[in-house]
């Protein structure tokens, strides 16, 4: 019998391989208890608590084992770990940043909504490992989610999330993952503050790549409409989120509406159970 054997690896790939098992935690399973995310009043009571606790950096965490098809898959929130998107969506971000880098493709690379980096900071790497000189963006509040506006957009009632601790990630914060992996450096910019205040004004000329992970229709359909006309043909066009039961209506919905809109029929290609992609044609 002759013995199956995995394809060879090189560097580059050991390395990123190696890196996106660290960002989500899933090489650590082992040493994880999950935080409780508190939400309402108890956010409140706990919020209080913490104020007379000066100085000490309280969560609540649970013994609840991780399951492992969860956090391959992007299903679960990583108590440490710099993104929540999981290996499929990780491994067609690097193909999306690798294709663009091969073709040519002119612009930078931008991620609208990024939590604690952990997708942007594989997108650094990919930029390292190629000797590439272009810049990542990083585009968040660093403040959380914003209230739904529900009069402007009703597709966001029932999405408030805005007091949802685990999502208020501060630009320190973000900096300090960065520079954890050795990849904080002038090719890494920030962009904080709301989308619609900061992305039509952003001093970026052209994209190669856009990543959209803002949950809400309005963060949504604010970084589309501000982003989409700086994307150079070639380049991809990534939206977390988009057929996630929890932000179909919403996150989804703006990402129809604005193709519909603006006559974009480039096909709409899965990456997993929640992410989707496509590439500008024209």
């Amino acid at each position: 019998m002759i013995p199956v054997t995995m394809p060879p690896m090189n560097s580059t790939d050991r390395y990123l391989d190696l890196l996106k098992g660290c960002l989500t935690r899933s090489l650590f399973l082992d040493e994880q208890r999950q935080e409780v995310h508190l939400a309402g009043w108890r956010w409140y009571l706990w919020k209080a608590f913490k104020r007379l606790e000066k100085g000490y950096n309280w969560r609540i965490v649970g013994p609840r084992p991780v399951v492992v098809a969860n956090r391959e898959e992007g299903r679960d929130w990583p108590q440490n770990g710099e993104t929540m998107i999981g290996k499929a969506r990780l491994d067609n971000l690097q193909a999306c940043v690798t294709q663009v880098l091969e073709d040519d493709v002119p612009g930078d690379l931008l991620e609208a909504g990024v939590w604690r980096g952990g997708a942007s900071i594989l997108m650094r790497a990919v930029l390292a490992v190629y000797g590439s000189d272009r810049a990542v963006w990083l585009a968040d509040s660093f403040e959380g989610l914003p209230p739904p506006d529900t009069e402007r957009f009703p597709q966001d009632a029932g999405l408030d999330f805005s007091q949802f601790p685990a999502l208020k990630v501060g630009v320190e914060q973000v900096k300090a993952n960065f520079a954890k992996y050795g990849l904080l450096d002038d090719q890494v910019r920030f962009l904080p503050g709301w989308f619609k205040d900061t992305l039509p004004s952003a001093p970026i000329e052209q994209l190669a790549l856009i990543r959209l992970d803002g949950d809400l229709y309005e963060s949504t359909i604010d970084s589309i409409a501000a982003l989409y006309p700086k994307l150079s043909v070639g380049g991809f066009l990534i939206v977390d989120d988009y057929n996630n039961p929890g932000w179909a209506k919403a996150a989804g919905q703006a990402i129809r509406d604005y193709r519909e809109e603006h006559g974009i029929t480039e096909p709409i290609q899965e990456i997993d159970w929640t992410g989707v992609y496509w590439r500008r044609e024209r």
